[in-house]
């Protein structure tokens, strides 16, 4: 039977429970790493927010904050 254990990994390669009453079994396993968590809230709303940056009177807005231009 397979069991799922979510486990946390420190800069050392030790493996431990993330809930602190799971004992790890003794025995092999296969481990997953799964990708670090992205920050949803901002990926989702820079589509949105993208409109109103790219329109011309947002650049002149800023325009005296932009040393080039």
């Amino acid at each position: 039977m397979l069991t799922t254990i979510e486990v946390e990994i420190d800069r050392e390669g030790r493996v431990r429970p993330v809930d602190p009453q799971g004992r790890l079994p003794a025995g092999r396993a296969l481990l997953t790493l799964l990708a670090p968590p992205a920050d949803e809230t901002a990926l989702l709303a820079e589509a949105a927010l993208a409109e109103d940056w790219l329109k011309p009177e947002e650049d002149a807005a800023w325009a005296d904050l932009q040393p080039d231009r």
